[in-house]
């Protein structure tokens, strides 16, 4: 309290200096807003020139400037550029990294400039100590790293400190942006496709609708995707099917006579073992044969499994045609597709219902 009856505290408090981010705490030495005192000169000890430091600050700032520019385009492009295409994909790619890239180089020469340009040089000599170091020796630490801190211009130059905390902001947001990708939970959405009742058969690669009267000489295959879906890698890599034709006598009681169309069968073209795409098929056997790991199927007897380590037979898509004659699916698969874990957390999903309405 003073004379008057009224606390000087306010008074004290706009008296003690601000304590600027990233220097040591109170207690140890005091760094004022006041610009420290001219360097003395010290052997071993060589400090920049003003103008020189006052240019290369400009430069830093630039640059940190260009890294702000850089994480923020980062951001957009990874909100603006979505995949789902091979051209959409790479458009993202090259956005996302050619912006980080100009964000980290531009962060770095920043940094090395303001290090080698700004800071003093020193020619220093290490000396061995005992791993107790004595009072006097910390204290000459905290002195050491104080006079680093104001030698570096961290709390001089304004400038640098501002521009490289704006740097930094969005390389920190960042990290937030992409953990969109941790979600949403898949659901049931992997156990489905996008096939339905009235969706046509197109021809991998043109696109074209198959008739099912060109599709007539049997021993032939064609690997073909839903209509609307071709450049869907997303839907492709569940929805890609194989179509095969045979005669009616060479169907065995694998096969799923009411999914097929005038001999033609349509199998799943992803492998039930790890979900590499069947695509070889034997003529002379109507065998159709995973190249990762040599998983064979029988087409004739519903692509049951002859040989390899798949653990079911490939799934077989229900197909009919339209009032064209254009091959068409009659409804999705009724198991799912690809690898056999697939189907068995299918089946753990209907247990866990089924006990649920029991109970």
């Amino acid at each position: 309290m003073t004379a008057n009856g009224h606390s000087s505290t306010n008074e004290d408090d706009a008296r003690v200096p601000r304590r600027v981010i990233g220097t040591p705490a109170a207690g140890t030495a005091v760094l004022g807003k006041e610009a420290p005192p001219a360097p003395v000169e010290e052997p071993g000890v060589a400090y920049p020139d003003e103008a020189a430091a006052k240019k290369a600050e400009r430069w830093v700032a630039l640059l940190f400037l260009i890294t702000f520019l850089g994480g923020v385009a980062f951001i957009a492009s990874y909100v603006i550029f979505q995949v789902g295409t091979v051209n959409s994909t790479a458009a993202s790619n090259l956005a996302l990294g050619s912006s980080l890239t100009v964000a980290l180089l531009s962060l770095a020469s920043g940094i090395v400039i303001w290090v080698r340009r700004v800071m003093p040089k020193y020619n220093l000599i290490q000396e061995r100590h005992l791993m107790a170091s004595a009072p006097d020796t910390r204290e000459y630490v905290a002195d050491t790293f104080v006079a680093g801190a104001n030698e570096s211009g961290f709390v001089k130059h304004k400038l640098l400190r501002r521009t490289l905390l704006l740097a930094a902001a969005p390389l920190g947001l960042a990290p937030l942006v992409l953990l969109k990708d941790l979600g949403p939970l898949p659901g049931t959405s992997l156990r489905h496709t996008v096939w339905k009742k009235g969706l046509r058969l197109v021809v991998e690669g043109t696109g074209a609708p198959i008739r099912a009267a060109d599709f007539n000489s049997p021993g032939g295959i064609l690997s073909v995707v839903p209509h609307g879906y071709e450049h869907d890698l997303n839907a492709l890599a569940k929805a890609t099917l194989i179509l095969i034709k045979f005669r009616p006598d060479q169907l065995k009681s694998g096969t799923n006579a009411n999914w097929t169309y005038d001999g033609i069968v349509a199998y799943s073209k992803i492998c039930t073992h790890v979900g590499c795409p069947a695509a070889l098929y034997e003529q002379t056997t109507h065998h159709i044969l995973c190249p990762c790991h040599q998983s064979t199927f029988d087409a004739t007897d519903g692509a049951r499994v002859i040989f390899g380590p798949a653990a079911r037979p490939l799934p077989q898509l229900p197909i009919g045609v339209d009032s064209e004659g254009y091959l068409i699916a009659q409804a999705d698969f009724d198991v799912p597709v690809g690898p056999s874990f697939w189907e068995r957390g299918d089946a753990e999903a209907k247990a866990r219902e089924a006990r649920g309405n029991a109970s």
